[in-house]
């Protein structure tokens, strides 16, 4: 009788272990919703084994392509084609002796380098709110005083591509020229020209400076000079011929009217904001500043002025007519 209750504990004991065996996989505590969701799939892109791990790891820098690199090496000053020029030298008093328009630029040529001894001053851009103020006369005649002082290399550039008329002043051809080179269709030294050398007569005085000056024209870019004056490659002319010259001193368009100015200003160390002196009005100025506010404007320069400062009387001059100040 003990060996038959012995034999049924034993059964009965064996059917509870196998009942016991499936619960072993279960935890102790049911699984709720919320942890299941928290479980990664294969796919979740938080838990999934990182994608392309045969990827190199970039461990230097970016650097620009060499192809978009540009060195001063690769201009060559001496390949600058000369050409004939015939200066219109009433709107030329730079090139005077004395005098007091002489008088004046070689002041502004003063507050420039005054300037430069605070920050580095290169590139200039010379503009104005609306036309008719004499930019371009201020800014052909600044060159000129630029190349006067220790024979200084002086880079002038006529960036009013739609009305462009420095050309007109040096009495040289207009094309090619920054257009031209803007729009890939000519080179750096083939919109670059130099005067040829000045027979001794009524310019005379001008042949030790004008060696030390060389010019790119406007060329015609027409409707596209807003497109051309953001080009890049503006930039890259500053940056070509910026280690042969001492100065660059860049004409524009004014910069109410259109754009143009603003896009070339972003290349340029500083700029120079020219008002005319009893037609300027303050708000046109204003207005100028402004629009400007992104560079650094150097400050204005008072053209046309008609009364005669006081001091004038000390150097024995007598009267100001259409000079900067």
């Amino acid at each position: 009788m003990s060996r038959i209750y012995e034999a049924l504990q034993k059964a009965e004991s064996e059917r509870k272990l196998e009942r016991r065996e499936p619960d072993l996989e279960m935890p102790d505590e049911p699984v709720s919703a919320a942890m299941t969701t928290a479980v990664a799939e294969p796919e979740d892109p938080v838990f999934a084994t990182p994608r392309f791990t045969d990827a190199p790891i970039v461990t230097e820098p970016y650097a620009e392509p060499p192809a978009r690199r540009v060195t001063g090496d690769s201009l060559d000053l001496s390949r600058i084609p000369t050409r004939p020029w015939a200066l219109s030298l009433p709107q030329l008093p730079a090139l005077l002796e004395r005098g007091p328009a002489v008088e004046q630029f070689r002041s502004l040529r003063s507050r420039i380098f005054e300037l430069r001894d605070i920050s580095p001053l290169k590139t200039i851009l010379v503009s104005s709110g609306v036309p008719q103020e004499g930019k371009s006369f201020v800014a052909t005649n600044l060159a000129l005083s630029l190349a006067r002082h220790k024979n200084s290399k002086v880079l002038l550039i006529d960036g009013d591509m739609r009305r462009y008329t420095l050309h007109q002043i040096l009495g040289c051809e207009s094309h090619p020229g920054l257009a031209d080179y803007l729009a890939g269709k000519a080179s750096a030294l083939e919109v670059m020209q130099r005067p040829e050398p000045l027979e001794v007569g009524a310019a005379a005085a001008a042949v030790p400076i004008l060696p030390n000056l060389t010019f790119i024209a406007g060329g015609n870019g027409g409707d596209k000079a807003a497109d051309l004056s953001g080009s890049p490659r503006f930039g890259e002319l500053i940056r070509l011929a910026s280690p042969h010259f001492d100065w660059i001193i860049v004409d524009s368009s004014p910069v109410l009217p259109v754009s143009d100015a603003v896009n070339l200003a972003r290349w340029c160390d500083g700029v120079l904001l020219v008002a005319r002196g009893g037609v300027t009005k303050f708000p046109v100025a204003q207005r100028a500043q402004s629009e400007l506010k992104a560079s650094n404007i150097l400050g204005f320069v008072l053209n046309a002025v008609q009364e005669t400062p006081e001091i004038g009387g000390y150097y024995g001059y007598d009267g100001y007519d259409a000079t900067a100040q």
